[in-house]
């Protein structure tokens, strides 16, 4: 099981399962011809799937398409059920920067067959993740910038007051369905401009100005 890293502190924290949400940016899922649903879309990665800045996504054999998502994370600070949207952040212990890294042809293949699309999001290195900024060093999670450029070009640029899901809304109706537990990670969506990635990339993620991510592309 990995451990998150900090930033300027000495916490532990062991990285719990990975909740993520599908659709939360009204132009991504506008261009991924997509329906926007009045309630969170929920989908699971593995903690296998973690790598850290300066590390390596690894483009499996299986897929001939991979795409680039990048996304705001939060990470759950103590075990919760039933929360309300008042006391959420209660529970919010801090903030990353990660890429919920994609085999778009398998997604593509599953949907159409009505199958679940795990093996899509799953594959190890699929979930590069910053370091973690805690919650008292960010001053409006509400109005962050958040972009990733590749091999210096920008792909995705646009700021969390976007995402159609708050954070207290989003904590609210997860801890409905499943307790949330300590060093759980919580993948908000990404915003519109995904598109493939290829061997050689290089990838810089950023939220705000104050977390950064740097990983490349390598074929298996």
């Amino acid at each position: 099981m990995p451990y998150y890293k900090f930033r300027n502190n000495n916490h532990k924290l062991k990285i719990g399962k990975i909740i993520c949400l599908a659709r939360t940016y009204k132009k991504h899922a506008k261009e991924m011809d997509s329906d926007i649903f009045k309630e969170p879309v929920l989908f699971f990665k593995p903690s296998s799937s973690i790598i850290f800045n300066d590390e390596t996504i690894i483009i499996p054999k299986m897929s001939k398409s991979v795409h680039h998502e990048v996304e705001m994370g939060i990470i759950i600070k103590n075990k919760c059920k039933n929360v309300s949207k008042k006391d959420a952040m209660n529970y919010v212990l801090g903030y990353l920067v990660g890429l919920d890294i994609t085999a778009r042809d398998i997604q593509t293949e599953a949907k159409k067959k009505g199958l679940p699309w795990s093996i899509a999001k799953g594959f190890d290195t699929f979930t590069p993740i910053s370091s973690v900024i805690l919650k008292e060093n960010i001053t409006n999670y509400r109005n962050l910038s958040i972009s990733l450029k590749v091999n210096g070009k920008l792909k995705q640029n646009s700021n969390t007051k976007n995402m159609l899901f708050s954070i207290p809304e989003i904590i609210e109706y997860i801890s409905k369905i499943m307790t949330l537990e300590k060093g759980d990670l919580i993948l908000t969506g990404t915003p519109e401009g995904v598109n493939t990635i290829e061997n050689g990339d290089i990838l810089e993620a950023n939220l705000g100005d104050i977390l950064s991510l740097k990983v490349n592309v390598k074929d298996e």
